[in-house]
Formats: structure tokens, C-alpha cells, sequence
């Protein structure tokens, strides 16, 4: 447990002043983070009263109770019957020749667009919105890049009290019409071209048979990825005016990856994503007014919902279109450096590969702006946080788990604590984070389940089309109505923070111990020859036992002295019980396009599942991939 970062300015931070602002409003005396956090989840209605005070809430209609608590959570009542706008707030730090993003792709050089021209392009989307028949409630569906284009379309559809749904082009179409078509949307927005890894890709009979396959649309809104003038005849310019609605209105529908059977639509409120994004941002990133926020994401993921809340903050948001390896790995870091970005977050394998490599490839001193290093997707590895600390040392690392689910995180970062190295920092304010054993027992310093045991507004409103709840209740409440089981493994230390163990329906049982998944990742993370990695247990029934088979992917060809290195390494890192029973070499892991590893598809191959049942292709980042592992499976006989 290596303290590596602790702010000598932290009564400076946004998380102080809110601090300090309850102390005063509620004549209380907390002294730190930690007296906080646990007033935020025994006062819940205080505490998310105060989050909607302290950044002045724009409320048309005040509400008449904060929180009024039932079970299952998806009853409860948040600021009840009040009004207001996403997309006000969001344009509430404009200003005409301000800046509102920096743009690049991997063509163009870096762009800055005004808030003028932003709100312009948003009107003129608006304005076709309106002629396409779109009113309060309708759902807007994107096939967009992560373009500025994008937030002007978001910006036009959400002040028309329309809702948001968005996915992106390395989506195939089977797996684009899974998702909208569930929505019946009435209007297409989308990008008839886009460029990744050097090459240029056509979308436009892509966009025909959506068109085709979309019944409900009533038309489309088709525009390229470069900076020409708007096509759209404004006859009448309108004001974005933004439509108020209740804190219950939908504002977006996001999904799950859908890489085992058709996605499920998480709706979100507005008034719900709205407090959280001021919390999240805020106070555990501590964005303060006029800096620059990068996360690289496409549409399609919530880290583009996520970051788009960075605008509520009066950040600058920077976006950056294409591969994040190409030309080569420094790419997003010069990004960093050219447009000076002050908080720049990224997926753990861009940080775990550049220490691989060891290269940031600016010089270092080029990125002094960098005050906080976000990381999300999958575990950091503790070396991977000693490397990074190394290159930036005055810069704090932030990693965060959470999920599509509440389009934010329960466990990440604070200005006011340290950090030690593997650790997320702290469980965030109002999330009720607990770590349950088999017994459902609140357990710390030992591995157990991930568990919320209080709601929080982020929580999904519903699924869409899932009138009676079901699938709902199914996704987080099956095992217990009274608390939300998030399907993470986790060990909480009360001195240093909560480490991610992986998956918990992915954890390993060796003998009685269960082990996380995250585990032998960090372990291998540490050998260079080790590109990517996947593990999986498995019966065989053959040699009657469970196997543990460890999927690599090298950077030359598996012989028995990697091997060798492989198992002495896990076995002085780890354990003896973390020794798998076979190492295979492949050319590359399976991946979901939101990047993560499909460790129980892979395994649920292995059971013997046929492949419709395991993985649907237009889901996958790499759906090829997939073919090398069904050889595999049929070669050992499981």
C-alpha cells in the first residue's frame, strides 16, 4: 500500500467549500471527507437538497419533498413535482465568442468552436426536428461520431423535451436496430462518413437500411463530418429556449452491450443525471470554471453522456474523434498537451500500454495543465499508478467504477484524500456502498460483493418497454429486493480506499477461495511480453475438475519458457491458486465495442452454449476474434 498523491491545497477544492457550505447550513461540525460521506447517505434528503442548493439548481417548480424512499428503489421519488432543463443548464456558462469545445479527429488539426457557433448549429437541428414532427416525449435517435455535431444535436433534441439516444458507427446495423427500434424513434440523426485508423468509411447504405428497417421514423437528418456551412434553410430563426420538464422526464436511454441477447433500454432521468453530473464532476473531479475536459469515448458509450456534463461545470470540452492509437500510441497525449487539457481521462489499457512502452510521447513538462488523470473500463493496475505518478507527479489519478446503469460512478475520486496506488480513493457521496459475503454481511479488508443499499437519483427511471419491472428487478434485485447487487467483486480498506477484484459472475473458485479476475490481469499487466490476457474457469468433464484457462495474446510465439515465466510470475505476485491449468496463445481477446472483455460469453463457449446464444457480432469491437476460441474450445474437448 504505496500513498503516492495527497493535495496540499485541498481546502481550495469544490469538495471542501461544499464541505464547509453543510457545516454552515445544517450546524454541523464534519472535518473530513469520511464524516461526509456518511451524512450524504444518512441524510439523504439533506444531503441531495444541499447538492441542488450549493450549484443552484434551476427549478421552474420548487419541489415538495427531496426523497421519499421505497423498495424496490425504482419507486422512490426524487424532488417531487418539480420542473426544469438538462440543456439550460448545460448552456448556462455561455458566451457568444466563449469557447465550448476543442475538436480534433485524426485528420484535422485541432478546432475550436464558439459558443455561438455551437448554439447556431443546434438551432438549425432544432428547427428539422420541429419539421419532422418531434414533440416533448418523442425519442431523436444518433448514429454519430463524437463530433461536435453530436452535442449540437443532443443540445436541439433535449430542448424540444425530446429524448436521447445515441449510438456509434462501429456498431453494426442488427445490433443499431436491437437498439432503436425498441425506442420507435421519429427522427435519424447521423454522419454519412467518418475516418478510423487512417481509413475512410461510407455510412451511407448503412443509413438506407436503417431508414428501412425503422418504421417509425418520420426523417432523417444526414450530415458529413467536416466544418461546411449548415445546408438547412432557417427561414424562420428560432431561440433555443430550452422546454422545462419534470425531474422524472426521460432525458436519454442508454444500453447494455447486448452481446447475449437483445439490449436492455436504461432510461434516465433529467432531474436524476442532472444532480449527479454536479456531484460527480464537481466535487469528486473538482472541474472548476473555464478548464478543459477530455474523456476519450465514442457516441455510443456513457462516458460521452458523462463528459457532456462537464459543460454544467463551465469546462471547456474537448473531444477527439478516431483511434486512440493511431498514428501510434502518443496520439491522446499530444492531444493533451496541444490543446492543454486539465482533465483527461481515458479507458486503464491506453495507461497500462504507455507503460508497457514507457512513453508519453511529449515531453512531460508539455503537460503541466494536467490536473487530474481519470481511469475507467477495467482495474488499474497499481504499477500502472506508480508510472503514471512518476511521469505527472503533480497530477492526481482518478479511477472510477460504476456503469451504464447509472451513467456515473458509486466509487472514485476525492480532492481531499490521498491516493495509494491500486486503489479507487473513496466510495462517492451518496452512494451507500457496502461489500457483502455469501451470508450478506457487510464485510471490509476481505473480497465480497458490490452492493448499494440506498437509492440514488442516476438509478434508471425503467427499462424501456418493461412495463411490470421485470427485467429490472431481475438486473439488480433478484438476489435481495432490499439492496441494488451491482455484479462487482470488491475489497474495501477502510485506510486506503476499495480495490476492483473483477466481475464477481467471472470470479474464479480455486478450491473453496474465490479469486477476482482483476487480479491475475494486474499480476500480468507487469510482463511486457503480455500484450492482453483473458481468463476464464471452467469444468471439464473429462478430468473432473473446474480449469482455469488463461487466453494470451504475446508479442512473439508461446514456447515453455514463457509459460514458465507466466507461472513463476503468478506465483510469486499472486499465489499458487492463481496458476492456471493451461496457457493458449491467441491473436487477440474478444471485446464488447463499450471495450470491455467478454470473459462469460467466452466461458459460456466452453460450457458448450452455441454462439447465437453467446455473442451477437454487431456488439463486438472485434467480432472475429471469436472464431480462434471456438477452434480452441473444439480442440480440448470441453
Amino acid at each position: 500500500m504505496t500513498k503516492i498523491w495527497e493535495s496540499k491545497n485541498y481546502k481550495d477544492s469544490n469538495m471542501f467549500r461544499f464541505l464547509t457550505y453543510v457545516n454552515k447550513k445544517h450546524e454541523l461540525e464534519l472535518k473530513n471527507y469520511q464524516s461526509l460521506h456518511k451524512w450524504s447517505i444518512e441524510k439523504l434528503d439533506d444531503f441531495w437538497h444541499a447538492i441542488s442548493l450549493f450549484f443552484n439548481i434551476d427549478f421552474v417548480a420548487k419541489p415538495i419533498k427531496i426523497c421519499d424512499v421505497k423498495t424496490p428503489f425504482y419507486k422512490t421519488q426524487w424532488f417531487k413535482n418539480s420542473t426544469l432543463s438538462y440543456s439550460a443548464h448545460l448552456i448556462r456558462h455561455a458566451t457568444q465568442d466563449g469557447s465550448a469545445i476543442i475538436y480534433k479527429n485524426e485528420l484535422n488539426k485541432q478546432i475550436t468552436i464558439t459558443w455561438n457557433s455551437l448554439l447556431d448549429r443546434a438551432l438549425a437541428i432544432k428547427q428539422e426536428l420541429i419539421l419532422g414532427g418531434v414533440t416533448k416525449g418523442d425519442v431523436v435517435v444518433g448514429y454519430l461520431l463524437n463530433h461536435p455535431d453530436t452535442i449540437a444535436a443532443f443540445l436541439a433534441t433535449n430542448s424540444l423535451g425530446a429524448i436521447w439516444s445515441c449510438c456509434s458507427p462501429d456498431f453494426g446495423i442488427d445490433s443499431i436496430v436491437d437498439r432503436f427500434d425498441q425506442l420507435n424513434p421519429k427522427v435519424l440523426i447521423a454522419h454519412s462518413c467518418y475516418t478510423y485508423n487512417g481509413k475512410e468509411f461510407n455510412q451511407k447504405d448503412k443509413i438506407k437500411a436503417l431508414e428501412d428497417r425503422l418504421p417509425s421514423l418520420n426523417s432523417s437528418i444526414i450530415f458529413s463530418n467536416n466544418f461546411e456551412k449548415w445546408n438547412f434553410d432557417v427561414k424562420n430563426f428560432i431561440d433555443l429556449d430550452p422546454l422545462v420538464v419534470p425531474f422524472n422526464h426521460p432525458v436519454w436511454v442508454l444500453f447494455s452491450s447486448g452481446t447475449t441477447g437483445k439490449p436492455k433500454a436504461i432510461t434516465h432521468s433529467t432531474g436524476g443525471i442532472l444532480v449527479e453530473q454536479y456531484k460527480s464532476l464537481a466535487l469528486h473531479q473538482n472541474l472548476c470554471i473555464g478548464e478543459r475536459f477530455f474523456w476519450n469515448t465514442t457516441s455510443g458509450w456513457m462516458m460521452w453522456n458523462y463528459a457532456l456534463g462537464s459543460l454544467l461545470c463551465g469546462n471547456i470540452l474537448c473531444l477527439y474523434d478516431g483511434s486512440a492509437n493511431y498514428p501510434d500510441l502518443g496520439a491522446q497525449w499530444r492531444f493533451a498537451s496541444e490543446a492543454k487539457i486539465n482533465h483527461f481521462g481515458n479507458g486503464a489499457p491506453l495507461y497500462i500500454e504507455s507503460m508497457k512502452q514507457n512513453i508519453i510521447d511529449v515531453n512531460e513538462s508539455q503537460l503541466t495543465s494536467l490536473k487530474t488523470i481519470g481511469s475507467t473500463g477495467s482495474p488499474l493496475s497499481s504499477d500502472a499508478f506508480l508510472w503514471l505518478q512518476e511521469k505527472l507527479p503533480n497530477s492526481q489519478i482518478i479511477s472510477l467504477s460504476g456503469g451504464t446503469d447509472v451513467c456515473s460512478a458509486f466509487i472514485g475520486g476525492s480532492p481531499m484524500l490521498p491516493v495509494y496506488a491500486g486503489y479507487l480513493q473513496c466510495k462517492m457521496l451518496g452512494a451507500s456502498i457496502e461489500s457483502w459475503n455469501i451470508n450478506q454481511v457487510s464485510i471490509e479488508n476481505k473480497t465480497g460483493e458490490l452492493v448499494i443499499t440506498q437509492p440514488m437519483p442516476s438509478m434508471p427511471i425503467y427499462f424501456w418497454n418493461d412495463k411490470n419491472f421485470t427485467r429490472y428487478h431481475d438486473s439488480y434485485f433478484a438476489n435481495n429486493s432490499n439492496v441494488w447487487t451491482h455484479g462487482d467483486w470488491i475489497n474495501i480498506d477502510p485506510n486506503c480506499g476499495i480495490l476492483m477484484q473483477g466481475r464477481s459472475d467471472a470470479t474464479l473458485n480455486r478450491n473453496g477461495i474465490r479469486i477476482g479476475t482483476a487480479e491475475i490481469y494486474m499480476a500480468l499487466d507487469k510482463l511486457n511480453i503480455i500484450k492482453d490476457s483473458l481468463i476464464i474457469e471452467c469444468p471439464n468433464l473429462k478430468e473432473e475438475s473446474n480449469q482455469l484457462l488463461l487466453f494470451i495474446v504475446v508479442s512473439s510465439k508461446l514456447d515453455d519458457s514463457i509459460k514458465d515465466q507466466i507461472i513463476k510470475h503468478l506465483k510469486e505476485k499472486c499465489s499458487p491458486r492463481h496458476i492456471p491449468n493451461h496457457i493458449i496463445s491467441v491473436k487477440e481477446i474478444p471485446y464488447t465495442i463499450s471495450g470491455k472483455k467478454m470473459e462469460i460469453p467466452i466461458k459460456k463457449l466452453f460450457l458448450g452454449l452455441p454462439l447465437k446464444k453467446i455473442a451477437t457480432p454487431g456488439a463486438m469491437r472485434n467480432p472475429k476474434s471469436i472464431d480462434a476460441f471456438i477452434e480452441i474450445k473444439n480442440q480440448m474437448n470441453f
